[in-house]
């Protein structure tokens, strides 16, 4: 089974900068989101694939079509009012947060949102509290959890890179953790955003068919948008992460999505066997 997410974000919602960080710096800067995202529609058309969207609350409230246009063909889930790393908040931020951002789209959609993706995988052990939130907001489906060290976030710890239960007093949320590959001792990703531009196509393949029974991978539209501007000021490193690999991104998703058939989340909770996954406990 592998499973396809898109978190729909600009080309500058970078998390680790503190220039284009929040709000009151978006309006500066040039709207791109509509012709990247028509470029990953035309992709999964395509390629006959599925995927589920995580929007930023912000993307929905302004362009509430795009989202409508995107809802009409594929799930859509929360990535938050104002993507702000959820250990940045506090327990009460992080629940207006959310709860603002499941109104917002589901007004627009429509539709029930149930599906939740914390911006940079951003929920530590350290936030674990979270997931009661997200249960006492109606999230059933989470994708939050990097398994490994991260620059946002990551649980090293996490018992698994498939899906689990996550429980606690009164509330379960079925997990979908993004894939791994363990190679000489460490546990890396090496299917997602600059991990998926920057890993060799034979490697991403041979790695891809070693996990048949679970894949999780994750794409944002600037990562396939060779021509976006340069952020102003960006340090060398966050420069090689965001830019490094853009030219040849769309062409190797392509190949990528023809090669191996990709699911939505919803599609996917129904083909696990929830009776026989892992459980993480939520200590209260």
């Amino acid at each position: 089974m592998n499973v396809l997410t898109i978190d729909l974000e600009e080309w500058f919602h970078l998390l680790d900068y503190d220039a284009t960080r929040t709000e009151a710096e978006w309006g500066k800067f040039e709207v791109r989101i509509y012709g990247n995202t028509e470029r990953l529609l035309r992709i999964l058309e395509d390629t006959g694939s599925r995927a589920t969207f995580f929007v930023i609350g912000w993307i929905a409230r302004t362009y509430p079509d795009l989202v409508r246009r995107i809802a009409e063909k594929y799930p859509v889930g929360s990535h938050t009012e104002n993507h702000q790393l959820v250990w940045q908040q506090s327990p009460a931020q992080f629940r207006e947060d959310v709860r603002a951002s499941v109104r917002r789209l589901e007004d627009i959609t429509g539709r029930k949102v149930d599906t939740f993706r914390a911006p940079g995988f951003s929920i530590r052990p350290s936030e674990a509290w979270a997931f009661e939130t997200l249960a006492e907001e109606g999230i059933t489906v989470d994708s939050s959890i990097f398994p490994a060290p991260a620059s946002h976030g990551g649980w090293p710890g996490f018992p698994a890179s498939s899906p689990v239960l996550v429980q606690g007093n009164g509330f379960t949320v079925k997990e979908f953790p993004v894939s791994l590959k363990r190679l000489a001792g460490r546990s890396f990703v090496f299917a997602g955003g600059g991990y998926f531009r920057l890993c060799p196509y034979p490697l991403l393949r041979r790695w891809t068919r070693e996990n048949p029974d679970y894949h999780l991978s994750y794409i944002h539209p600037r990562d396939l948008d060779a021509g976006q501007p340069m952020v102003p000021g960006l340090p060398l490193v966050r420069r090689f992460k965001s830019y490094c690999g853009l030219a040849g991104a769309e062409k190797k998703l392509r190949r990528y999505l023809t090669e191996f058939s990709f699911t939505d989340l919803r599609t996917a909770v129904d083909q696990v066997d929830w009776a026989s996954v892992p459980t993480v406990r939520i200590q209260e």
